[in-house]
């Protein structure tokens, strides 16, 4: 029987407790951004590209499913759990180091990461954004960049659900 390896990309997924020192090895400016990333779609790919183009290297910290449920997006929310969202994200040649955080924020992701660039969607005013006066306050810059295109997973869902 033939055995396959598992793909590299899986080598990117970083558990929370080795965050600090894996990201400490990624070139620099490191990009930061996060979020659940439950269903793919091309508004995210875009938007990762974009941060991505920001650094040398990204981190993509995720929420995990209890953390997404506190969220409100709905009872059956998030459809892929965080292992299948994990690597999916991992697969991404923008995403260097994808790990999550079960909190309501990710600031202590953002506090071990110490990236120089922190980034979130155009829903969000920089100053809003956690981490935002950490990142500022060590010399960063903190983006939020406007949507190119007008895509969620909520109304993709919602699409589906009316078929």
């Amino acid at each position: 029987m033939t055995t396959y390896a598992l793909p590299d990309f899986e080598a990117k997924i970083c558990p929370p407790d080795q965050l600090a020192e894996r990201a400490a090895r990624l070139a620099r400016p490191l990009v930061f951004t996060n979020g659940c990333f439950d269903i793919l779609h091309r508004g995210h790919v875009t938007y990762l590209a974009q941060a991505r183009a920001l650094g040398a290297a990204m981190v993509v910290a995720l929420n995990t499913d209890a953390s997404v449920k506190r969220l409100g997006k709905g009872d059956d929310r998030p459809v892929n759990r965080l292992e299948d969202r994990l690597t999916v994200m991992a697969a991404l040649g923008c995403v260097d180091l994808v790990t999550w955080f079960d909190e309501d924020t990710p600031l202590q992701r953002v506090l071990e990461a110490r990236p120089e660039v922190l980034v979130k969607g155009g829903d969000w005013a920089p100053e809003r954004i956690v981490g935002a006066s950490e990142v500022l306050g060590w010399g960063g810059s903190v983006h939020s960049i406007p949507f190119l295109h007008e895509k969620s997973t909520t109304a993709l869902l919602t699409k589906i659900r009316a078929l």
